[in-house]
């Protein structure tokens, strides 16, 4: 309204009131004042409010396991609050390299979105030193999510009913087993590397591009264990095909109270949160970020979404963008020391 003001107080001063009065100099100014106000006030005026499309999100992991579940759970509600259809897309791979690196080369206008794994994203950076994307550098933070706790889990045929007698099963026969993982540079190839040399046994890692190709082979014992997460897991132990023996978060899950931790069963530096954030890629204009990071808070405070989230194992709460920065800080330079540590390289 302001240019129309001005343009119109323009067009009066050079032209009259009927443009009649002025030099034809004056009129031919007035002829592109005119046709300017046109391309500059209607664009302003007629700009659709964000969003006006589809929203896709992308993930690093397959349909039907935890970041899937929990994606398209918070996907659903975030489309409720926006009031516009939000889609998942699964691009597994790589240890979470293809994903990543495909949100970080969407376009930056708020309708490409990327639903992160931190945790494992942070240890893919550890071990792939020459990846193409960042989740540090080529993304901004929208809002933390919450946590999906792993857990060791073993064929319910197999006969071990915690993690010290798992232990012992294993050492009876070194070279004998396998352990199954999401993938090479995942969060549960790492759990699994970790307690292998912890406990000093002798098992070969074979893993899978996600959970859903490596629980059947856990259930048939082509693999003696696996850390996954719990809401992969869960519907599997429910029908009596595996058994939790211990969760590796830093706490008892709420869902799961009679189950240890492992620091509880004896085992010392396996422990992780498993945390999951929401991002956009770089340069996407902050007030979008702000729309985006205000309906997620709102889609993570109904408590319907909580409830049916928690009865899988996962834990919702809301973190604004400056805390997921520091929880991405965190996480890289912890899992960067603990491959480190236990020379962990890509297979």
């Amino acid at each position: 309204m302001i240019l129309a003001s001005w343009f119109k107080a323009a067009k009066l001063a050079l032209c009259g009131a009927n443009g009649s009065t002025k030099p034809a100099s004056a009129l031919r100014f007035c002829a592109i004042i005119g046709a300017a106000a046109i391309f500059v006030i209607v664009p302003i005026e007629g700009r659709a409010a964000y969003p006006d499309k589809p929203i896709q999100i992308t993930i690093s992991f397959p349909p039907a396991g935890a970041t899937d579940v929990l994606a398209r759970a918070v996907g659903n509600q975030l489309a409720k609050e926006l009031d516009q259809s939000v889609i998942i897309e699964n691009r597994a791979g790589a240890g979470g390299a293809i994903g990543l690196v495909a949100g970080a080369r969407a376009a930056p206008n708020g309708y490409n979105l990327y639903l992160a794994a931190t945790t494992n994203q942070a240890i893919a950076a550890a071990i792939y030193k020459d990846q193409a994307a960042s989740l540090v550098d080529d993304f901004v933070p929208i809002g933390l999510i919450g946590f999906v706790p792993h857990a060791l889990v073993v064929p319910a045929s197999l006969p071990v009913n915690n993690v010290q007698e798992l232990i012992a099963y294993i050492k009876k026969s070194p070279g004998h087993y396998n352990y199954a993982s999401q993938g090479v540079g995942t969060l549960s190839h790492l759990e699994g590397d970790l307690f292998k040399v912890q406990n000093d046994l002798d098992i070969t890692h074979v893993p899978y591009k996600g959970s859903v190709q490596a629980l059947p082979d856990v259930v048939n014992g082509l693999a003696v264990m696996m850390f996954d997460s719990v809401t992969g897991s869960m519907p599997l132990v429910k029908g009596n095909k595996l058994r939790f023996l211990a969760v590796a978060s830093s706490e008892r899950v709420s869902l799961l109270p009679n189950i240890p931790t492992l620091k509880e069963a004896g085992i010392e530096n396996v422990v992780a949160d498993n945390l999951f954030g929401l991002f956009a890629p770089k340069d996407t204009p902050q007030e979008v970020i702000h729309t985006l990071s205000t309906a997620l808070e709102r889609a993570l405070k109904n408590p319907q979404l909580v409830s049916t989230m928690a009865a899988q194992g996962a834990e919702l709460r809301f973190g604004p963008a400056p805390e997921l920065a520091n929880v991405i800080a965190d996480e890289h330079s912890f899992w960067g020391d603990v491959v480190k540590r236990a020379d962990i390289e890509a297979q």
